[in-house]
């Protein structure tokens, strides 16, 4: 919106092109055969639109630099990437405990325990082998 002298606001277009505010009393409007209507701030505008121009690779227009982002450093700092922190939680048939319990033991303990664990899984399965054989 813009105050005129008389007090009363007015209304502030933006070039259909170049994508400029366009004040009262500047400009030029076309209306299309098909109804469309286009508002230009200069010739130069209204011309590069005519030849089909595509705004986003003429590097005046304000679509331009919003594509390739011009001149936001100075508004906007870069945003801060949060650090993802680590967070240890207990899993479904082990407590948090137990799991800190398994992390701070020696590995060789760990490792006598597997092979504990691997040889009664095996003898399981040759009691289980057993039973269905004969």
């Amino acid at each position: 919106e813009y105050m005129g002298f008389s007090g009363f606001k007015m209304k502030i277009e933006l070039c259909s092109f170049s994508g400029f505010k366009i004040y009262p009393g500047h400009g030029k409007k076309v209306v299309k055969t098909d109804g469309r209507v286009f508002q230009f701030i200069s010739g130069k505008t209204e011309s590069s639109h005519m030849m089909k121009r595509n705004p986003r690779k003429i590097n005046w227009t304000v679509l331009y630099r919003r594509k390739y982002k011009k001149g936001q450093s100075e508004e906007l700092t870069k945003k801060r990437t949060r650090r993802t922190t680590k967070f240890q939680r207990a899993i479904t048939g082990a407590t948090l405990n137990d799991i800190l319990a398994k992390r701070n033991q020696k590995p060789e303990v760990r490792k006598a325990q597997r092979e504990q664990a691997i040889r009664a899984a095996k003898e399981k399965n040759k009691v289980k082998d057993a039973q269905r054989r004969p």
